[in-house]
This record gives C-alpha cells, structure tokens and sequence, in this order.
C-alpha cells in the first residue's frame, strides 16, 4: 500500500467541520490503494499590521517544521502560485510515474494564508499550482483530496473520471 502525506499549516474550525468530511470522504474511497495522513502544522501567528520581514520570519519557522514531518526519502510536493498546473490525466501520471512510485511516500506541502517559505520550495521535487485563483488551504486539502482519487479511478480505469 502506497503512503501520502498531506503536510498542511493551519487547522479546521468548529463551524468549518464540512472541508474535515471531504477530506475523509475521499481518503475512504482511497483506503484501497492509499494509506493517506493528514499533518497539521500550527500557523505562525504574526501582529495585526505585519510587514514581509516578520512574514517571512513566520514562514521559516512554519517551514523548519514542515521539513519535520516529511519522510527523507520521500517524493515532495509543493502546492504554490508558481507551481505548474496539471490536468487530471497528467496528475495521474506524476502520481504514478516512476519518482513518485519509487519513494517511500508522497508528501504534498500545503501553507498558511501567506503561503510556503523558499526554503521548502527548493526542498520540492515538484511546484504544484491547483489554479490560478486563490484558496484557502482548507478548501485546498479538498480539492487536493479530491484530485488523488481522480488520479487513482484515471490509474484503475473506474468511470469517475470522465
């Protein structure tokens, strides 16, 4: 069974349960093929009026913690603004290509609302973009979610994906 580990800043709120039942949703029907965690990781907290100095002393603390997390053999994904944007298909083959098939894992890194630190972008075997738009990273860890069963019914031929 393959490991993912979905590496996030910034937790669910209470009356914001809905994103957490997605997410389980999707790592149910993936329970099969996957086993999938979800890592939190606390946000930085930073003053009301915030310059890019103490923003970016923030993401180096968030992101020294992140690297905590991941697997050191593990193929790294970082979801950012400059990343690439995939299809569905050709998500798929990333997720199933031979780098990440022949890691111990596949960890994702998704950030805060200020996003990820360059020093985990550099760590990344890959920059990942959802879109161009902007999301929060709750509803990112969805569409994330998501995407990796879209991959998985692409792999295994299920009628999912259309």
């Amino acid at each position: 069974m393959r490991k993912i580990n979905i590496i996030y800043v910034g937790g669910i709120k209470a009356q914001e349960k809905y994103y957490q039942d997605a997410v389980n949703e999707y790592i149910k029907r993936l329970s099969p093929a996957f086993k999938i965690e979800n890592i939190e990781i606390k946000e930085e907290q930073l003053p009301e009026k915030s310059g890019d100095a103490e923003i970016g002393v923030c993401l180096k603390k968030e992101g020294v913690k992140i690297l905590e997390k991941t697997c050191g053999s593990a193929y790294k994904i970082a979801l950012c603004v400059e990343g690439k944007r995939l299809s569905s298909e050709n998500f798929a083959a990333l997720l199933y290509g031979d780098k990440a098939i022949n890691s111990q894992s596949v960890d994702f890194f998704i950030g805060s609302s200020h996003g990820l630190s360059g020093e985990i972008k550099k760590s990344a075997d890959y920059l990942l973009s959802l879109s161009d738009m902007t999301f929060t990273h709750r509803l990112a860890r969805v569409m994330l979610t998501e995407q990796i069963y879209r991959a998985y019914t692409i792999e295994v031929g299920k009628k999912y994906h259309k």
